[in-house]
């Protein structure tokens, strides 16, 4: 008896270490991933890359739900009130860590969600349409300046990554460019290619692809240091703001109340799909630096974001309808 205990015992373990973790995880249904974005944009495409990595690891198939609106908002707001049970994933941006500023939010950004881990960061692009009168920043800023709050500049939406930068800008530049808020990226895009919107400060995993495929004209791109892939167009520090730095980042949250096991869970899967070569390699290829962090390091990130960006709100006097 005792060794057919033993056998079935070492059957049982063989067995396990053959399964894949995620499987005992997340057995039941597929994973929801809720972008609260539209479709085709930055956080989208990237979402999208990570998400089918991450299903492959869990052994369960994650689907993209798109819920755009309100600045990200509507989508957070339905990850924030579902069953913490690890299915439902919100997978956000920038403006995350500061539309608590911004505007009376339905959930607590704090409370409501676990900090999962950061999946990329990467600068934004300031682009204009490729026939527009203004090859860089300074003559840009000059008509700007020729005729104050007329030029316009085109956001995600209201709070976004888009937003702020541009409010940024604003700042630094000393200028006022009317703000036309979108319902995410891609509707934001299209309106810059057409001559609508004079500008739009883009996230490179929705712009860079317009920028090389000559559809968008590129001024400057918002990190201290040049793109690998746009090596010609000047940083914004060079460009005569010598303190400016945005970088547009995406990470993937829980509601709060999840179990440990299940935060667990979707932490390494998320940590094991942005370390794989090949989502590596097509993050970076949309110019985005991957990250993966712990949940605790990517809690910290946040609380410094959020500082930064609340007091930039303040000072500009932002508000949100």
């Amino acid at each position: 008896m005792k060794t057919t205990l033993q056998r079935l015992g070492r059957g049982l373990a063989i067995l396990a270490a053959a399964v894949p973790l995620g499987a005992f995880a997340f057995p039941d249904k597929p994973i929801r991933m809720v972008v609260p974005y539209s479709a085709g944009g930055g956080a989208d495409n990237t979402a999208r890359v990570v998400a089918q990595k991450m299903g492959e690891i869990l052994g369960q198939t994650v689907v993209i739900d798109n819920k755009p609106g309100a600045g990200g908002v509507i989508g957070a707001d339905v990850v924030a009130k579902a069953t913490p049970d690890g299915y439902t994933v919100l997978y956000d941006a920038s403006a995350f860590a500061v539309n608590g500023a911004l505007r009376k939010l339905p959930f607590d950004p704090t409370g409501d969600f676990i900090p999962i881990s950061l999946v990329a960061t990467a600068p934004q692009i300031l682009v204009v349409a490729a026939n527009a009168p203004y090859k860089t920043v300074a003559e840009f800023v000059a008509s700007a300046k020729k005729s104050p709050g007329k030029l316009t500049y085109a956001s995600a939406g209201a709070g976004t990554g888009s937003h702020l930068a541009a409010e940024m800008f604003n700042e630094q530049a000393k200028i006022e460019l009317l703000h036309i808020p979108y319902k995410g990226g891609a509707p934001a895009l299209t309106d810059v290619m057409g001559g609508q919107v004079a500008s739009y400060f883009g996230n490179t995993a929705s712009t860079l692809q317009y920028v090389t495929g000559g559809k968008l004209r590129a001024l400057a791109v918002t990190s201290k240091t040049r793109m690998k892939a746009l090596p010609n167009t000047p940083t914004l520090a060079e460009s005569g703001m010598p303190n400016y730095e945005v970088l547009e980042w995406n990470g993937v949250f829980l509601p709060n109340g999840t179990s440990p096991d299940r935060v667990q869970a979707i932490a390494s899967a998320v940590q094991k799909a942005v370390a794989d070569p090949r989502v590596r390699a097509k993050l970076q290829q949309a110019g985005l630096d991957p990250v993966g962090n712990t949940p605790q390091a990517f809690k910290s990130f946040l609380q410094t974001e959020s500082a930064r960006w609340h007091s930039l709100v303040k000072a500009r006097g932002i508000r949100v309808e």
